[in-house]
């Protein structure tokens, strides 16, 4: 089964039998979610998807953080990047959605044993650092577009 982007992540995907498939649920993961590619393929075509590729990765190249380096960006799932982050106030938050199909990478912070966890959508950029696995993330940045 072929993904409405094309690229096919929903056979590699797997929670692909508990989400319906991208085709099944009309790229709308799990039924209530939103695939940032899908919904911009169905809007405006391949272009439009490659367009807004290229300006996220413009705009996290703007933000100016050191070491980030973004190439590329590809398609995750929020149930996969949507860490717990602590607050000053010790609670945790967690600022993305599981359902969401997100744009990021992962990017290794040069110089350290860390790395840069990028997501974005039509609506957010963020940046945040963590460790192997996901371990002691922190938010560098998160805002509107």
């Amino acid at each position: 089964m072929v993904s409405i982007c094309g690229m096919d992540c929903c056979e590699e995907c797997p929670r692909k039998e508990e989400c319906g498939g991208c085709q099944k649920v009309k790229g709308h993961p799990f039924g209530s979610g939103t695939c940032i590619a899908a919904e911009c393929i169905k809007r405006g075509g391949t272009e439009e998807f490659l367009r807004l590729k290229s300006t996220l990765i413009s705009e996290f190249h703007a933000l100016g953080i050191q070491g980030l380096e973004v190439s590329d960006l590809n398609l995750l799932s929020g149930y996969f990047v949507n860490l717990e982050y602590p607050l000053a106030n010790g609670q945790s938050v967690k600022l993305l959605r599981d359902d969401h199909v997100y744009l990021g990478n992962q990017i290794e912070i040069p110089g350290s044993d860390r790395c840069y966890g990028l997501a974005a959508d039509d609506r957010y950029l963020l940046v945040c650092e963590y460790g192997c696995c996901g371990k002691d993330p922190e938010i560098i940045i998160y805002k509107k577009r």
